[in-house]
């Protein structure tokens, strides 16, 4: 008979920085959060391993544990974080535990992941959720790795502690992007069916390996088949490409999805990506020619500094002018919201070339320096100056109009680089290259119509 398990508490400081980081997070860096399947998330107290794919490193367990207020969850990430004496204490506070990599740490700090696992395991005796990538690693692409077994071993682990009568749940989910760079994007949180492990418990007692095979391949299908898997990583940027540009949103609105709604465009670029994939394997030469003529249309868009959604809209020099018009007459507005948030869009600039040689840790670099430095100097000075000077009206005022200032300058900034980019479509220089481009992307748009329907 399964007993009542007693997870354990946040603390008030913990309770408050969690908000403090759903301000930052959500309420400044993401544009809007989807989060899909939260009725198949167990109820707190029940032991549940969260297994997701990993494709933007911090980004990905923070936004899941955000969506998760309502239990203790635990991570497992990167040991080389947690060397900080001040950050060990700090993270292992909210749930971090160090995981030790053979190709980082070396061989011998490996059999420290022994300690880790027992806390994880004991995590789960105790009732709680903890969260784990099985790609041991992020990936670069939209793209499900293989998978390895440590969190079945951790699950399998904790229900023999609890003799195997208590049920452990693995709960497959997965994170999408609409971007993975930028600010101001929209982001997408899937659970998919939970997964009892409770009719594994007498075959694994006999055949562990085999059966942790065999409930894996179950976790990582499901995953697979919520999220976008690109499998074809030989033609991986220019499918990526058709997909995120003219011709996917083309292919949303003509099979009835909604493309700027981010749910639904992914149900859409799953059904364009595996089309494509079948469309190469049945007429692979015509494929070829499809894919090397967009990956010479992308490379010229570089070469000339514009983007595909300008063959959308062929703006001329009419709309070149009213996008003018339009930076002239909001400028002032702009100078009053970059003045009081301009250090958000900067500070992070000034180290991201130095510090960051992965691109994948862009976002989270961002949202880290945000946190721990932009927004305190931004927000939480000017409000607690402002109180003590002017009074609370005024630091209620201020708090209020920041997070509008920041998104009036960042939509401000996306203005200027559409007119910049306009202004390259429509100059003279450009000219008969931009003709040459237009036939050649009408081209590629037909003949895929020809191939897929």
């Amino acid at each position: 008979m399964e007993k009542k398990l007693n997870p354990r508490d946040h603390s008030l400081f913990l309770k408050a920085f969690r908000k403090y980081l759903q301000y930052v997070n959500s309420g400044l860096y993401f544009r809007k959060e989807h989060i899909i399947g939260l009725e198949n998330v167990p109820a707190d107290g029940t032991p549940v391993v969260v297994v997701s794919n990993h494709q933007n490193c911090l980004n990905d367990p923070l936004c899941v544990c955000l969506m998760l207020t309502d239990r203790r969850m635990n991570f497992l990430a990167r040991a080389n974080v947690f060397n900080n004496p001040i950050f060990n204490k700090a993270l292992r506070a909210m749930g971090l535990l160090p995981a030790y990599r053979m190709s980082h740490e070396g061989f011998n700090a490996v059999t420290k992941n022994k300690v880790t696992m027992d806390a994880a395991g004991e995590a789960l005796t105790d009732g709680e959720t903890i969260m784990l990538y099985p790609e041991a690693g992020h990936q670069d692409k939209r793209w499900l790795g293989v998978f390895k077994l440590g969190y079945l071993r951790i699950a399998f682990d904790a229900a023999s502690r609890m003799e195997f009568k208590q049920d452990v749940m693995i709960l497959p989910s997965c994170n999408h992007y609409s971007n993975y760079f930028h600010a101001r994007t929209d982001m997408l949180i899937k659970f998919g069916k939970p997964i009892s492990l409770k009719p594994y418990y007498e075959r694994y007692q006999e055949a562990p390996r085999e059966t942790m095979m065999a409930v894996n391949k179950i976790v990582r299908d499901q995953i697979q088949e919520m999220m976008l898997h690109i499998d074809d990583l030989e033609h991986y940027d220019q499918i990526d490409f058709l997909r995120d540009n003219g011709y996917g949103r083309k292919y949303a609105i003509e099979n009835g999805f909604k493309y700027n709604y981010l749910p639904s465009r992914l149900l859409s670029d799953q059904k364009l990506v595996n089309a494509l994939q079948t469309a190469y394997s049945e007429q692979p030469e015509q494929m070829e020619k499809i894919y090397s003529d967009t990956d010479y249309f992308v490379k010229e868009l570089k070469r000339l500094n514009i983007r595909d959604w300008l063959f959308i809209s062929n703006p001329g020099i009419r709309a070149l002018l009213l996008r003018a018009l339009g930076l002239l007459l909001l400028l002032p507005l702009f100078i009053i919201s970059i003045i009081p948030t301009g250090l958000l869009f900067v500070i992070p600039k000034i180290f991201l070339k130095k510090l960051i040689k992965d691109n994948m840790f862009i976002s989270s670099f961002n949202i880290g320096v945000s946190v721990f430095i932009s927004v305190p100097i931004c927000l939480i000075i000017p409000v607690v100056l402002l109180w003590i000077f002017c009074g609370f009206w005024w630091a209620l005022g201020y708090f209020i109009a920041f997070p509008i200032m920041f998104i009036l300058a960042w939509n401000y900034m996306r203005m200027f680089w559409k007119f910049v980019g306009t202004y390259l479509f429509v100059a003279k220089k450009n000219r008969s290259k931009i003709q040459e481009l237009k036939a050649l992307r009408a081209s590629i748009f037909e003949r895929l119509d020809n191939i897929l329907k």
